[in-house]
């Protein structure tokens, strides 16, 4: 089959729109871009969602100004302490362009779980991130297994029942 210009030109054209509007989802493979850790209030030791490859992870990412946040944070913070001695484990993504605005919400909001500081956003934007929040469970072989996009307290229930329907497969 022949090709000419102009249709190989439509069909790349074709192409790079459709990558253009990528949105992570169920299936795929979670996007794994270096990130700092947040440790005792400053940006600590560079990590990737990947070194955590092996545990069912919530990863999670937020903003202070985002209002679901207030409830989700904790909430997270309530399930991990109930799941984490079974291989679960919350990553929280801060998206705030300054440390000070994150730290005085975690200080009204305290999570024992790892915050990742993304402050020019590569990593929602690599996931196509459609609002705050937005959460990804990835299992244990690093693939999406669910997307949550905002949060309500009553979105609790259906969470913690992915977490433990998948942790009881195992």
């Amino acid at each position: 089959m022949k090709m000419s210009i102009r249709s190989l030109s439509i069909i790349l054209l074709l192409c790079s729109v459709t990558l253009n509007v990528y949105s992570a989802e169920k299936g795929d493979k979670a996007i794994s871009i270096p990130v700092k850790l947040l440790v005792n209030n400053k940006p600590g030791k560079t990590v990737e969602i990947n070194q955590y490859q092996g545990k069912l992870i919530y990863l999670d990412f937020w903003a202070s100004w985002c209002g679901p946040c207030r409830k989700s944070l904790p909430i997270l913070n309530e399930i991990r302490a109930q799941y984490s001695s079974q291989g679960f484990e919350v990553i929280a993504v801060n998206i705030d362009e300054k440390l000070a605005d994150a730290l005085r919400f975690l200080d009204k909001y305290p999570v024992d779980y790892p915050i990742f500081l993304d402050p020019t956003g590569k990593l929602p934007k690599a996931y196509k991130v459609p609002g705050m929040p937005t959460a990804y469970l990835i299992d244990e072989k690093g693939t999406i297994i669910y997307k949550h996009v905002g949060f309500k307290t009553k979105d609790r229930k259906k969470i913690e029942k992915l977490i433990s329907d998948h942790i009881a497969k195992r």
